[in-house]
């Protein structure tokens, strides 16, 4: 039974490493929490149902088009909102992502109302199969192994690519990037869509077993800031490695005090280390 609960915390906690992915770049790169974070996940879910319900395509074939979406989302942010408020302080810019938040969320009832949707009969179904007597969705396995490779390719194109080295430099220090030639603010912009990206990516994931309503990514927002905390702001490894010990501490909780109470757990720890370790588990 152990052993169930753990293998299930493990496929959930890395689709929310994808999603904190995202998040962490902006707040690493550009030192911004983006209180929007949530909704761009949300509209990902409601790119993917309408391309389902309008055009009759699974949201995993669907994914490359949603992905470019919520990049172009990300983008448009970062030069309608974000630079404009870059140049001042911090509080001002944290404000005018949750404003953002609002923005997206009122829109997405305005436009689609609360009711429920689900993607129905999906080209993977929610059916188990059973491991050493632990029975597996096939949905999650499929979500869970997409989040991993999704968040291998975002670590490749930052190491790798002449792009993400120009990231990462501009996130060690902005002046000395923009000294030898680097454009930092076509690199924020890139960076915002990026996060973009990495949202609409799980987003596309999570569609076939998410229901969709105008407050479904609510508490994936609160989990993302959680796990970027955990694992050290800008730190695409930690994000990985504590999206999955959050998912874990999620379903343990879950079945030794509670589904009502299994978030405590989480947030039980997390206080903890930032006690301990305030720049995270894996933060210098």
């Amino acid at each position: 039974m152990i052993g169930q609960i753990i293998i299930n915390g493990l496929l959930n906690g890395a689709v929310y490493a994808l999603v904190a992915v995202g998040l962490s770049l902006t707040w690493g790169v550009m030192d911004i929490v983006n209180f929007a974070h949530g909704e761009f996940l949300l509209w990902g879910l409601y790119s993917s149902f309408w391309i389902w319900a309008l055009m009759g395509l699974d949201p995993l074939i669907s994914l490359p088009i949603v992905v470019v979406l919520i990049f172009a989302l990300g983008v448009l942010t970062y030069l309608v909102v974000i630079k404009r408020v870059l140049k001042v302080s911090g509080l001002t810019a944290l404000l005018a992502t949750f404003g953002l938040s609002m923005v997206l969320k009122n829109l997405t009832q305005f436009f689609w109302t609360a009711n429920y949707r689900n993607v129905t009969k999906p080209l993977v179904s929610n059916q188990s199969f059973n491991i050493f007597g632990m029975y597996i969705r096939q949905d999650y396995v499929v979500a869970a192994a997409g989040a991993l490779l999704l968040t291998l390719l975002v670590t490749l194109f930052l190491n790798r690519t002449k792009t993400g080295v120009a990231i990462k430099a501009t996130s060690i220090n902005k002046s000395a990037a923009q000294l030898v030639g680097i454009d930092t603010n076509r690199i924020y912009a890139i960076t915002f869509g990026l996060s973009g990206a990495c949202v609409g990516a799980a987003a596309a994931l999570m569609a076939s077993f998410t229901p969709i309503y105008p407050e479904a990514c609510s508490l994936y927002s609160t989990l993302a800031f959680v796990i970027v905390a955990l694992g050290g702001f800008g730190n695409i490894k930690g994000a990985l490695f504590a999206g999955l010990i959050v998912g874990v501490v999620e379903a343990l909780g879950g079945y030794f005090i509670g589904t009502s109470f299994k978030y405590l757990v989480v947030f039980l720890i997390y206080l903890i280390v930032m006690q301990i370790r305030p720049r995270g588990l894996f933060g210098w």
